[in-house]
Order: C-alpha cells, then sequence, then structure tokens
C-alpha cells in the first residue's frame, strides 16, 4: 500500500498564505474527494479563501500551477490518471510530473503533489478521501504545500 510510512503531517497555521489549488476535471468523482480534502486542509491552515481553479485535464496542471505560482505562496495540484491500453497513460503522467516539479524549482514555490497515477478506478477511490477511501491524497498534497511554504518562510526569516 502506497500510504505505509507516510508522516503523520501537521497542519501549520498560515491565514496569511496565498494557496492556490490547481484541479483537473475527468473522473468528477475522485476529484470531488481529492478538492474536498485539499481544501479542509486549507481551511485547517486558516486559509479561508484559496484560489481554486478547474482545468480539463492532468496534462494541463503544469501550466495552471505555473501561472499560480506567480503570485501564490503555495499550490496544490490535483488530478488522476487511470492506465488504459495505450501508452497515452505514460505520456501524461510524465509530462505532469515533470512540468510540477519544474513549476517548483523555476518558482521556489511548494507545489504539492496530488496527482494520483493508477492501474484502475478502484485504487483512485481508495485514495481520494471519499467515505471508504483508505487514503486521502488531497489533503495529503496540501498538508505537504502547507508544511513546506511554513518551513521556507520560517528559513528565510531566520536567514535574514
Amino acid at each position: 500500500m502506497s500510504g505505509h510510512g507516510s508522516p503523520d503531517q501537521k497542519i501549520p497555521h498560515l491565514p496569511q498564505a496565498r494557496v492556490a489549488v490547481v484541479a483537473a476535471s475527468w473522473h468528477e468523482q475522485v476529484m470531488g474527494g481529492l478538492l474536498d480534502g485539499a481544501l479542509r486542509a486549507c481551511l485547517e491552515a486558516g486559509v479561508t479563501e484559496p484560489t481554486v481553479l478547474r482545468v480539463p485535464g492532468s496534462f494541463e496542471l503544469p501550466v495552471a500551477a505555473d501561472r499560480l505560482a506567480r503570485s501564490h505562496d503555495a499550490v496544490v495540484a490535483l488530478g488522476v490518471v487511470i492506465r488504459g491500453g495505450t501508452p497515452h497513460f505514460d505520456y501524461v503522467c510524465s509530462a505532469a510530473t515533470d512540468g510540477l516539479a519544474r513549476v517548483a524549482l523555476d518558482h521556489g514555490v511548494p507545489v504539492g503533489f496530488g496527482l494520483l497515477t493508477c492501474d484502475d478506478e478502484a485504487q483512485a477511490l481508495d485514495r481520494a478521501g471519499l467515505p471508504g477511501s483508505r487514503e486521502d491524497k488531497g489533503y495529503e498534497a496540501a498538508a505537504a504545500a502547507l508544511a513546506t511554504a511554513r518551513m521556507l518562510a520560517d528559513w528565510v526569516s531566520r536567514a535574514h
């Protein structure tokens, strides 16, 4: 199981943080769960009005995240790609993953990685944070972005 060994992520209090959540639109039920989890983590951090932007699919996540990273302290990227019978899965997963990493590095802004790459719909539903799901990857992605934003802000303040 992929959740084995994951850290117990504490949500930092960041009410002034500018947080954006960019979410794909494919697989409405899965995306609803991921988005709910990410927004719940933002609310726990005191971020009451995160920017939410919906894009058509996971391939479009990096370009939207790039634009949002220019004006936000953290970005959470949410999507799901389910393996099919063609190499499409590999291309989309690779492009989205590489693009999101590039956004984080190019802008120095944490990007919470909430892109599910699953063999089937059952795996996606089990990670979507829905009732009965074993994992809540939307929440975890937002928690990681928020924790990293806090760490970076603390480091910058100590460095000056």
